[in-house]
């Protein structure tokens, strides 16, 4: 056994666990393997090879889960074999080396130094990571938006709704689109102010190391400003300009949590090290073809310090008490390397996914491709039910787009969708089980992809459709390609007739 340790740590680019007898090797199936000195298959149809998803569905919901490839599947059931040969090996010895392959191919992809990367189960898993570690004060502020992701400001709320101080509070941007960036800047620098003068006897010189007048250790604690910008808000779906967003919070000395959830593997260009946001997350299961749950939160080295334990703590937690504190500091990487027992495989078969896209023509070409197909799509599904799409010059559009529904909604003051007219919704929607479009139906945040609810915080009086375009995810062919947008076009038409039923909103188109 010493023998083959010493090959192990010898050969780390081909790690493995002992050879045993027990141990299972499954040969791969249809779509699960590729050879790399072929050409791929060309974007759309021809790709649902590689994909698991049923004949008989088209995926317009990327967003929400992902969809992963039959080679990442494939990848993720070896090596679950393979732990499972030996699991104290794998795990003692063989985890760590193989999660830092995945860590450094992460971060090469964002623009991110490998030591300032980390991998955890999920965006709203890595944001509470970050809230839950700052050292509130009275007085402190967070600053969300009403697009804000809900589980994100339920987070918030719950740390202004503690019992006991010290307590943050919190303030809402309102966001109403259609926006140009350049208002989605403007609103943001002026809610910073407003929240100034509105606390203009608050002292907020906690500022972020970046920003003039950061001091780690004043002689005397002061209140901080703490912004959650969305990259690509999740309701509309909306690209945001966050790089700008962080310089102007750098200027007025605001800490910036960028909640990127939809962006890696979608968003082109993030460049962590360039644009500096104080912390930054995304999922790598949406849109990167990883499997769920998998997500990577970024610290920077200069804001490590801020995170004291991962959640939940980890066996390497450092006290800032102890003798190592100087020598570690918070141990961030290491602390995050174990956690607890859980299902190691979609950290590790992140470079699959990564190896993957790269034989499919790589992040460009992928965009590029999912890019157009949002924007013709979008206009083809306005064509058709006679609206119009929420951003025409596609500014706001990475690989979803947004639609208006053909509902008469403002003309009618107050709340549209009563919970009950919601519940004769979802029992259309119930019935049709057959269908071939996935629907999401969430009262909080209620219209996403093929959804027909009312988009009550997001856009201005209007009803709206979000197609989440697939690229290279999406499935349609010829004669496949318009039934979408027809049985959009049915749905948002029942919608519309059970409104008129239920609210005398007279006739809809």
């Amino acid at each position: 056994m010493r023998g083959w340790f010493t090959r192990y740590f010898a050969d780390t680019d081909s790690i493995a666990v002992p050879p045993t007898p027990s141990r299972k090797r499954i040969a791969p199936g249809p779509g699960e393997s590729y050879d790399v000195s072929r050409r791929p298959p060309p974007f759309g149809h021809p790709l649902k090879h590689y994909f698991a998803l049923d004949d008989k569905y088209v995926n317009l919901n990327h967003g929400s889960y992902g969809s992963i490839p039959l080679p990442v599947i494939y990848a993720a059931n070896q090596l679950a074999y393979e732990i499972d040969a030996n699991p104290d090996v794998f795990n003692r010895v063989a985890y760590k080396p193989r999660l830092a392959k995945s860590r450094e191919a992460v971060a090469k992809l964002i623009g991110a130094d490998t030591g300032e990367v980390v991998l955890v189960p999920n965006a709203t898993h890595a944001l509470n990571t970050i809230l839950r570690n700052f050292e509130w004060r009275e007085g402190d502020l967070i600053i969300g938006a009403t697009t804000t992701y809900g589980a994100v400001s339920n987070t918030i709320r719950y740390l202004t709704d503690r019992s006991e101080q010290p307590r943050p509070e919190m303030l809402t941007i309102v966001y109403n689109f259609p926006l140009t960036h350049a208002e989605v800047l403007e609103l943001f620098r002026a809610k910073i102010r407003e929240a100034k003068q509105q606390y203009a006897d608050t002292q907020f010189t906690d500022v972020p190391p970046l920003s003039e007048g950061y001091d780690r250790d004043p002689a005397e604690k002061k209140n901080k400003i703490v912004a959650v910008i969305d990259s690509i808000t999740s309701n509309p779906g909306a690209l945001l300009p966050w790089k700008e967003m962080c310089s102007i919070a750098r200027e007025e000395g605001v800490w910036t949590v960028i909640d990127a959830a939809h962006s890696i593997g979608q968003e082109q260009h993030i460049n962590l090290s360039d644009t500096k946001p104080d912390f930054w997350l995304s999922n790598c299961h949406k849109w990167l073809f990883a499997k769920r749950g998998c997500a990577v939160l970024y610290v920077p080295k200069r804001n490590q310090y801020i995170i004291k334990s991962s959640l939940p703590t980890s066996h390497q937690y450092v006290s800032p008490n102890s003798p190592k504190y100087k020598e570690l500091g918070t141990n961030f990487v290491m602390q995050h390397e174990w956690t607890g027992t859980t299902d190691e495989t979609p950290y590790i078969t992140v470079p699959t996914a990564i190896a993957f896209r790269e034989w499919l023509g790589g992040e460009q070409t992928i965009y590029d491709y999912c890019h157009k197909l949002a924007m013709d799509g979008a206009r083809r599904l306005a064509e058709i039910m006679g609206t119009k799409v929420l951003n025409e010059s596609g500014v706001l559009v990475a690989t979803m787009s947004n639609v208006y529904l053909p509902l008469p909604v403002e003309k009618t003051p107050g709340e549209i969708y009563s919970p009950e007219v919601l519940a004769n919704i979802s029992m259309f929607h119930d019935e049709q089980a057959p269908l071939r479009i996935q629907h999401i139906r969430w009262p909080f945040l209620p219209q996403r992809c093929m959804d027909v609810s009312v988009q009550r915080a997001g856009v201005q009086r209007h009803l709206r459709l979000r197609v989440c375009w697939e690229g290279v995810q999406c499935y349609l062919r010829g004669g496949e390609g318009d039934y979408p947008f027809r049985y959009a076009r049915e749905t948002a038409r029942t919608s519309a007739i059970e409104l008129t039923r239920r609210r005398g909103l007279g006739h809809c188109h």
